[in-house]
């Protein structure tokens, strides 16, 4: 039976420590023979409809090393975007692809990809979820710090971004505490928050979201699709800024991350993500070996 990963809640919280733990065995042989056969004769086809650096690079990468193809179809390369629905190019895709990878906004549009869809479908960012963003995290997390069960996260910025709702699911599932720092315009979706129970706060004070905090994370104050709006969330959210004051209320040996791209100088400033603190580009690079992690799992 095929599976989806539309949500970390997608996996089991034992998968999801497995997928971690995985990723950081395949770090470590990443051009291994024996790592090179789960593809052979596989294609994957990635539908993108925003724009991607890490993530369709990590994707195509893996697809490689695993020896299989991939197909990039952007926004004008499929009948969608003359109107074709999406469920008949998932039937059509399913057809003849392994597996799909899709980047898109609304999140209805992946659920109704993977109703339809006869293979996995796994979800490379939409607008309320990027859970391959948290595979990632998580394992950077575990490489630098251990173990993350009973760690203090702190979220700083729009809480109702797509990486802090997958931060979000993954604070119930790991057991450990989140507090998210944001403008009441930006509190995360109510019904996220709620289903993390005791494991998610919310507050407007930054102090008090990263204090003694394990780790402090931000995201990009204006996302993609969010341009017009930019002004006013830069205005809203100026008072959230990850600098050094705040890195210095956080735990002494708290690390930061920041999912990419970061602007310098809005959420974060250039002494923090550019310091001894931050593992951004670890975070990064992570993205290819959580991803053949969970490829591994969905196709073998």
């Amino acid at each position: 039976m095929k599976r989806d990963f539309l949500t970390l809640k997608d996996l089991t919280p034992a998968e999801l420590t497995a997928v971690v733990h995985r990723a950081s065995e395949l770090k470590k042989t990443s051009f291994n023979s024996a790592t090179t056969e789960l593809l052979r004769s596989r294609a994957i086809v990635l539908i993108f409809e925003k724009s991607s650096t890490r993530t369709r690079v990590s994707f195509e990468v893996a697809c490689a090393q695993f020896g299989g193809s991939s197909i990039f179809l952007s926004p004008g390369d499929s009948q969608m975007s003359r109107g074709e629905s999406i469920g008949d190019t998932a039937q059509i895709v399913s057809r003849m692809a392994d597996l799909i990878v899709m980047r898109t906004g609304a999140h209805a549009r992946l659920e109704t990809m993977a109703e339809h869809s006869a293979v996995p479908v796994i979800n490379a960012l939409s607008d309320d979820f990027h859970p391959c963003q948290l595979l990632a995290d998580l394992q950077t997390f575990n490489e630098h710090r251990g173990d993350i069960r009973d760690a203090k996260i702190a979220f700083v910025g729009d809480g109702s971004s797509n990486v802090c709702h997958s931060w979000i699911n993954a604070s119930s599932m790991m057991k450990f505490s989140i507090t998210v720092g944001t403008p009441p315009q930006y509190h995360p979706k109510p019904e996220i928050a709620s289903a993390a129970g005791a494991c998610c706060n919310v507050t407007d004070n930054v102090s008090e979201a990263v204090k003694d905090a394990d780790l402090v994370i931000t995201d990009t104050w204006a996302g993609m699709g969010q341009e017009k709006e930019k002004a006013e969330r830069l205005a809203l959210l100026s008072a959230f800024q990850v600098n050094a004051e705040v890195m210095d209320s956080a735990a002494s040996d708290a690390i930061f991350m920041h999912c990419l791209p970061a602007y310098r100088g809005q959420e974060v400033t250039a002494d923090v993500i550019d310091g001894p603190k931050s593992v951004v580009f670890d975070e990064a690079e992570n993205r290819l070996h959580a991803q053949k992690a969970l490829i591994e799992l969905l196709m073998s």
